[in-house]
């Protein structure tokens, strides 16, 4: 049995690849690893190969024109036939020891004849260049040693929010929720993480340094010149999450209250970078977002427009803008992020 289907999207991967297909071969037979060829121009393909013919019972190739990082995310989501999915990106990997812990984990879970929907662990910013190396844990938020739901969780600090790099979903609930990522669209695993949330009713919290996500490339998604440069698909995916649901309509008071405050941080990140353009044009689009929210969503719009976050980033004039550019600057100091 396959416990772990592990993507990896890889597009002109061929230098940093082969680190994180090699954290993750230490999970053995109990592992099925899908490396997607996103269309790649280099050996990244060569490089594939290579493993699956040095390990076939788990290594899987999908190669397909290039579709875009969500695209691959699809490719792997189905070709997966692992209980639990998730999606290491290719400069980044896993640590060793946690994926271990994470195995004897869910083979307890079978044995028990048990399931989850979700499973929640930490991840380490690991940062170009940083002497101190940021971990994302939940111990504060979230219950331990025990399944819990929804109704069962704390309050989440900023830099805690569940991202890509902390969760692992089970695979047949992914594919049963239907979600599709967007092609050739940056920033999608804002709407990997978000959509399937409604679904989710059984999760466990693993406090293991699993996910070790690598940032400090020039050319990395996150980089924030690359950010502001992409700043129209970060509206699009930003406007994707708006369209998902009525968040009035979640049951759960306490999911409803998380996914109002992503939305949150999904509108002041949008906000921030129109802001810190310093382009005319990118002002209009910012006060384009907040009517789209306003229209689609009333409720969740006056909630997030006058919390404390809608309110910095709608501070009037050139002032405000500045005191919204220098509380994002102090944001990521303190999250460690691009």
């Amino acid at each position: 049995m396959k416990y772990i289907s592990f993507a990896i999207p890889s597009y002109n991967s061929q230098d940093y690849m082969s680190h994180a297909i090699e954290s993750i071969l230490t999970g053995g037979e109990d592992v099925e690893i899908i490396i997607v060829n996103d269309g790649s121009g280099d050996r990244t393909l060569e490089i594939a190969r290579e493993y699956k013919k040095k390990y076939p019972g788990i290594i899987k190739v999908v190669d397909k024109e290039n579709g875009g990082h969500g695209d691959a995310v699809n490719s792997g989501l189905s070709n997966a036939t692992g209980k639990y999915f998730k999606v290491v990106d290719s400069d980044d990997w896993v640590d060793e020891e946690a994926l271990q812990s994470i195995l004897v984990f869910l083979k307890e879970l079978e044995r028990e004849d048990k399931e989850i929907d979700m499973l929640v662990s930490n991840y380490v910013y690991e940062k170009a260049g940083a002497a101190r190396k940021k971990c994302i844990h939940y111990r504060n938020v979230l219950p331990q040693d025990k399944i819990f739901s929804w109704d069962e969780i704390g309050r989440f600090r900023l830099d805690q929010y569940i991202l890509m790099h902390s969760v692992i979903y089970r695979t047949s609930m992914l594919k049963l929720s239907q979600m599709t990522l967007p092609k050739h669209t940056f920033y999608v695993d804002n709407i990997y993480v978000y959509y399937p949330l409604p679904y989710v009713q059984k999760i466990y919290y693993l406090d293991v340094d699993f996910y070790r996500y690598f940032i400090g490339r020039e050319d990395q998604s996150v980089n924030e010149k690359v950010m502001i440069s992409r700043v129209d698909q970060q509206i699009f995916v930003t406007k994707t999450m708006i369209d998902m649901y009525q968040l009035r309509d979640i049951e759960s008071r306490k999911l409803r209250h998380y996914m109002v405050n992503y939305l949150a941080i999904m509108m002041t990140v949008s906000s921030i970078l129109l802001i810190r353009s310093k382009k005319t044009e990118n002002l209009e689009k910012k006060r384009n977002l907040w009517r789209y929210l306003k229209k689609r969503d009333i409720k969740t719009y006056l909630r997030i427009r006058y919390g404390i976050l809608g309110q910095t980033m709608n501070i009037p004039g050139r002032s405000g803008r500045r005191i919204s550019s220098l509380a994002y600057s102090v944001a990521r100091r303190l999250i460690g992020f691009n």
